[in-house]
Formats: structure tokens, C-alpha cells, sequence
């Protein structure tokens, strides 16, 4: 039987739809004008959140969904990965996931239904980690096969992490290392497999979303297809700030630099550097600025603000005439 990965054809985050094209999709899809509204489309923040009750205790509720492509060959990890990333949007609005429903597509007739089961289970498995309910689901026979989960979750509207909170002067800190686009893509071309890696995409980002709240912090964002880069620049876009990289500073996976230097990039990785590319002051080299921008799945949360075990990768500045991010 052919590796799960080859029946996709791109792999996890690295399979979104470029972030310029998607912009231009959605532009002017406001919806429907709604004061119970908190957080829309406006920004591309990464969950929309409602008033549960507007004269209420600022309760809001938070949905999300997110789904993929296999970026793994084991089924089980594909599916811990899949659904540790979709509560991950969540988390990063600083919220609490209170349900989730499956999403599967799947190819039969060319892959055994057991191998669908194995998904199913890893993503039960995190959504019981995560001491959230999954209750069943939607599934479609898709000629790739795709698994994700629709979330909903709970926060608070004046506690919200949003990506158009941002003000100069605020640290930036990254909550897990860059590389796994590139190590997922070597694995899938290779077989090899990154313990690293999968250990990352599998890790929850609950406890950095909860020490986030508890700094006072209220701008974030996670790190997922966009790369560091495009999400960094959607988050001072939204906010009407500019930011400092400081490249030394950000955590990288073990073998990333080297599967870099090999040849392993995914195409996703590279339509990121383009896109921030206008907007963008390097003073390393365009590998640096590859991994800077390679296209994360499951990845850590970036936070203006400082908790323990983060480190801090760079800081907001007042937006001017010059560009949006600068990478030294």
C-alpha cells in the first residue's frame, strides 16, 4: 500500500489556499451585521466569537473549524495532529473548547476504512487530553483523504486574545519552535520520520493560552499556514503597528536547517515569503526568511506580551512610512 501522504497533495497547513488569493475571495463577505458580533472576518483572527447573551456576564462564544490533508503517514498521529491544530484556534483566542464535531473525507475503495478509524481515534484521543466532548461528525468520500474538526468554544469578550490588540512596545514571544513544514515535507518525501515534529503538532497549546490570560496579555495569534511572517503581518496589519525580528532569537526544530539546505520546502513556505515580501526588511539570507516563513502545522501561539518558557523573538513598533516587519 502506497505511504498516507502520497495520496495528498499538499501536506497539513501547506495545503491552504495562498493567503493573498484567499483575501482576495473573501473580500467584502461581511455577513450579516450583527452588534452580538465581537470578533468577524474583518481581521482574519482566528475564530469568530458572539455574545451569548448581550445584557449577560460578556460570555462569548467561539467557533472555528480547520481541516487537512495528511502531513504524516501514521493515521493516528495524522489525526492527533489535525484536531490539536483545530482546538488551537481556540486557544489562541483565549478560550476554553467545550465541543467538537469530526470532519472526514475519505477515499473509499482505495484506502481501508480501518485506516479512517485510526484518524478518528487519534483525534479522539487529544480532544479527550483536551477535556473536550467529540460527538460525531460529517464525512464525505473525497478522492484525497482530508480529517479536521469544527470546535466551539467559550471565553470572555474583555479577555479575548485578538490579533488587532497589538501596541508598540509590546514584546513578541513564540510558544513553540518553527520547522515543521520543512521536516513534514522531507518526511513525505522520504519516509523519515521527525519524533520532534510530531511531538509539536500533537502538543495542546492550552497551557500557553492560560498563562497568556493570566499575564494580562490580549494580542495573539497562532502560527499555522501563514508562517511566523504572514501571521506576524496579519497581526500588525489588524493592529496598526510594524514589528522587529530578531532572527537569532527564534526557536527552530533540530534538523530544519538542514533539510532546508537539502532541498526540503514546501511550496506553501514560499508563496508566504512572497506575499510579505512588500512588506518586508531583511538583513539575513532568503533561507532564513524560508523558515522564518515556513508554513507551520499545529504550531505555537505568538504573543505580544511575555509568559515563562516562551522567549522572546522581537517586539511591536510604532507603524510608519517604512515596512511592516523587519528581520535582523
Amino acid at each position: 500500500m502506497k505511504r498516507l501522504t502520497s495520496y495528498a497533495h499538499g501536506g497539513g497547513c501547506a495545503c491552504k489556499i495562498p493567503p493573498g488569493e484567499l483575501e482576495q475571495m473573501v473580500s467584502g463577505l461581511v455577513g450579516v451585521d450583527s452588534p452580538e458580533l465581537v470578533v468577524g472576518l474583518e481581521h482574519g483572527d482566528d475564530a469568530a466569537a458572539v455574545l451569548l447573551d448581550p445584557a449577560g456576564d460578556g460570555t462569548v462564544i467561539i467557533s472555528t473549524t480547520d481541516f487537512f490533508t495528511p502531513v504524516v503517514d501514521d493515521p493516528f498521529d495524522w489525526g492527533r495532529i489535525a484536531a490539536a491544530n483545530a482546538l488551537s484556534d481556540i486557544y489562541a483566542m483565549g478560550g476554553t473548547p467545550m465541543l467538537a464535531i469530526n470532519l472526514l473525507g475519505w477515499p473509499r475503495g482505495v484506502l481501508p476504512t480501518e485506516l479512517a478509524t485510526e484518524v478518528l481515534r487519534g483525534g479522539l484521543a487529544v480532544c479527550r487530553q483536551a477535556a473536550t466532548p467529540l460527538a460525531g461528525g460529517h464525512s464525505i468520500d473525497n478522492p484525497e483523504p482530508i480529517y479536521g474538526l469544527a470546535v466551539t468554544g467559550r471565553g470572555k469578550a474583555d479577555r479575548l486574545l485578538r490579533n488587532d490588540a497589538g501596541q508598540p512596545g509590546l514584546p513578541l514571544s513564540l510558544t513553540k519552535p518553527l520547522g515543521v513544514g520543512v521536516l513534514n515535507n522531507r518526511h513525505k518525501a522520504t519516509g523519515e520520520r521527525f519524533e520532534e515534529a510530531v511531538a509539536s503538532m500533537t502538543a495542546l497549546n492550552a497551557d500557553a493560552s492560560a498563562a497568556a490570560l493570566a499575564a494580562g496579555i490580549r494580542a495573539a495569534t497562532d502560527v499555522t499556514g501563514f508562517g511566523l511572517l504572514g501571521h506576524l503581518y496579519k497581526l500588525c496589519r489588524a493592529s496598526g503597528v510594524a514589528a522587529v525580528i530578531d532572527h537569532r532569537a527564534v526557536p527552530m526544530l533540530a534538523a530544519a536547517r538542514q533539510s532546508l539546505a537539502e532541498g526540503f520546502v514546501p511550496g506553501g513556505s514560499r508563496r508566504n515569503l512572497d506575499w510579505v515580501a512588500p512588506h518586508l526588511s531583511a538583513e539575513v539570507a532568503e533561507d532564513e526568511l524560508l523558515l522564518l516563513a515556513d508554513a507551520q502545522t499545529s504550531g505555537g501561539l505568538l504573543l505580544a506580551g511575555e509568559i515563562a518558557g516562551a522567549p522572546v523573538i522581537g517586539e511591536l513598533v510604532p507603524a510608519g512610512d517604512g515596512p511592516v516587519i523587519t528581520v535582523r
